[in-house]
């Protein structure tokens, strides 16, 4: 079964990876917007066009970010370092706590692998701007 890219969570990842608050992001967007109104949207599988490129002007983020950042990759990432019911099987129920060295290392890493990834996307739509001005 093909995984389903959901357009509201990946808008709540990549905020959540530039540090920015629902209010911050529902103020960016205009007077129309709340937290709420926020809260609801990062549940949706699909946002119109329109209102994705105006968070995507918002958060400085490709539009094609939310729409093709695929839901496996982000399980994978989140994976390495988050333990929860769903994957209870793969960690020890009896955890060791990591020195807190390890924990900003894994930090760091996530980090790193995010930061590749934008700049990946950018470099694809610099290539598609100039295919597109040809």
């Amino acid at each position: 079964m093909e995984q389903k890219i959901h357009q509201g969570r990946n808008v709540k990842r990549f905020r959540e990876m530039l540090g920015i608050k629902q209010e911050a992001l529902a103020f960016d967007l205009g007077e129309e917007w709340n937290q709420k109104k926020i809260s609801l949207l990062e549940q949706k599988d699909i946002i119109e066009d329109d209102l994705l490129k105006a968070i995507s002007n918002a958060l400085k983020i490709p539009v094609e970010a939310f729409q093709n950042f695929d839901e496996q990759a982000a399980i994978n990432i989140i994976a390495n370092t988050i333990t929860n019911n769903d994957n209870g099987a793969v960690y020890n129920h009896n955890p060791v706590f990591q020195p807190i060295d390890k924990l900003m290392q894994l930090h760091e890493e996530k980090i790193a692998l995010y930061e590749r990834m934008l700049k990946e996307k950018d470099e694809m739509m610099d290539r598609l701007e100039k295919l597109i001005s040809k």
